[in-house]
């Protein structure tokens, strides 16, 4: 075994882990340190940072994140099935026209219900 191969991927290793220090060590050193209302401030998810986290919350915001991670993942599989679309026959075209009438059946069921609705 031949070890003179492996010195790019040393090197490579090398730069990489002295890049990242130097980047870090100059993002602590010259980066603001004071936390500001702004920074503490909730993002995204709406709680207010530092808190109990048995405290009750509104079930709503989970609501709109499971049912976006519900459909972000059915349209997922439109991705595989796209880039092979020329090989399939029409019996997958079909089934595939069926899987997104049930998507958006269940959208607009979604939507009637007021899932999407934050008020």
């Amino acid at each position: 075994m031949d070890l003179a191969q492996y010195l790019p991927i040393a090197i490579f290793l090398l730069v990489a882990t002295v890049i990242g220090v130097a980047l870090l060590s100059l993002g602590s050193i010259l980066g603001p340190s004071q936390s500001s209302a702004q920074k503490l401030s909730p993002y995204e998810c709406g709680f207010e940072a530092f808190e109990d986290a048995r405290m009750k919350f509104d079930v709503r915001y989970y609501l709109v994140a499971i049912l976006f991670i519900i459909f972000d993942l059915e349209i997922a599989f439109l991705f595989p099935w796209a880039t092979v679309l020329d090989e399939l026959g029409w019996a997958t075209m079909a089934a595939m026209a069926v899987f997104l009438g049930l998507l958006v059946v269940g959208f607009i069921y979604e939507w009637k219900k007021g899932a999407l609705e934050w008020e």
